[in-house]
């Protein structure tokens, strides 16, 4: 064998090996953080501003599994207020595992969610309430087991 073919050998072996790079990187599933990145970007300002909001309560949010149900405790001030929010249990690996819960606290601001609705995983839980025209905004890494 001379120089010429194992010059051509070594192309063959280098196309073929970029061409497999090529299909598998083309079968990695890319989710992005938000389908809506750039309105979202755009209203990050108000997220800045609600996140001084929550950090001027006196508590914070509180995540506490308790057998079948994570318990969520919104800081004292939210007792006997009227609450309205999200709870988005964000999943960076995963975006089929994301799960929307909307806030429905009662008279003591805590609400039980069962885990049969979010599935065993690390997540960042991030909340977003609003209460007497000011609007909150924290979040936080969890992990469910």
């Amino acid at each position: 064998m001379n120089w010429g073919k194992k010059l051509i050998a070594v192309f063959i072996v280098f196309a073929a090996g970029m061409s497999y790079l090529v299909y598998r990187c083309s079968r990695v599933n890319v989710d992005l953080v938000s389908k809506e990145y750039y309105k979202d970007e755009l209203k990050y300002e108000d997220i800045i501003q609600s996140t001084k909001t929550a950090n001027a309560l006196s508590g914070k949010v509180q995540l506490i599994q308790q057998g079948a149900v994570i318990m969520v405790q919104l800081p004292a001030e939210m007792e006997n207020e009227k609450v309205s929010g999200t709870i988005w249990f964000y999943c960076a690996a995963d975006a089929s595992r994301d799960r929307h819960i909307p806030i429905e606290t009662g008279s003591k601001a805590s609400q039980q969610i069962s885990k049969k609705l979010v599935l065993p995983g690390e997540y960042t839980v991030k909340f977003e309430w609003s209460s007497n025209n000011k609007h909150y905004y924290v979040e936080q890494p969890f992990r469910i087991l």
